[in-house]
């Protein structure tokens, strides 16, 4: 794919990886750079299951930060009704991450704060170096996170610890953010991308289908009363018994070989 401005985009088989590339601006998050993320997610929902990637990587250039926040520069000069466009385009993006059939795994390799944390929080989960730095620090500004910080770090966390970050504006070490589980796993950050790649790749030898149908259900029936979200689960499960894969996946485990999944 090809390289826009603050974005790089490589696909390497079955994954892609999104690389979040101002590293001089500690990889803070402009309107561009959001809108680059949006579009070349949407880019590749836009391609039939079978081309898409079966799993996506976002991580930051450089060694200091997966993204430090917004642009605080851009955001000095903003109105009030350019302040909340603004906001609505964090939200927007976040849920184009959320609702790509494919899951998203935030690498993070440094500080992740503000609109960066925000960013990750979007993402299906976080696997982070152990140089990894976490806070939503805007209270100190005046401001409240606007890319969905609250309300996703509450759901990922708990209302009482997300209480704590947001209205302290503290930064935490990657193994504080393990034990109160914003994060999955913390490694050694020479080898963050491969041990994100190693998820990735696990994720992409199984069938897409089901994978993308478990996402949906995680993020629709975490919201939704558990009898519904019982019965949107039974509805994906009989669905899914009409896919090619899920015949696939149940021959090849009855001749003991590898299935051979292509997202129909």
């Amino acid at each position: 794919m090809s390289v826009e401005s603050h974005l790089i985009v490589n696909e390497d088989g079955p994954l892609a990886v999104f690389t979040l590339n101002r590293p001089d601006k500690l990889n803070a998050l402009d309107s561009a750079l959001l809108g680059a993320i949006g579009h070349a997610t949407s880019e590749l929902m836009a391609r039939p299951m079978a081309t898409r990637p079966r799993a996506v990587l976002v991580t930051g250039a450089g060694d200091k930060a997966f993204a430090a926040g917004a642009d605080i520069a851009e955001l000095a000069g903003l109105s009030a009704a350019e302040a909340r466009a603004l906001s609505e385009h964090g939200h927007r993006v976040g849920r184009t991450l959320e609702e790509a059939s494919f899951p998203v795994i935030a690498a993070v390799n440094g500080f992740a704060l503000g609109g960066g944390l925000e960013l990750a929080l979007a993402c299906d989960f976080i696997i982070a170096s152990e140089k990894a730095r976490f806070g939503l620090p805007e209270v100190g500004l005046g401001l409240v996170p606007g890319f969905g910080g609250t309300q996703r770090l509450a759901r990922r966390v708990g209302v009482g610890r997300a209480r704590e970050l947001v209205y302290t504006g503290g930064v935490i070490d990657a193994e504080r953010a393990k034990a109160i589980g914003l994060v999955n796993d913390v490694v050694p950050h020479a080898e963050l991308l491969a041990r994100a790649r190693a998820v990735g790749t696990a994720i992409a030898a199984r069938a897409p289908l089901a994978v993308a149908a478990a996402k949906r259900l995680i993020r629709e029936g975490s919201e939704a009363d558990l009898r519904v979200a019982n019965q949107l689960e039974s509805e994906a499960f009989g669905a899914l018994f009409a896919t090619r894969d899920a015949k696939e996946g149940t021959s090849a485990f009855l001749a003991k070989r590898p299935p051979a999944y292509d997202g129909s």
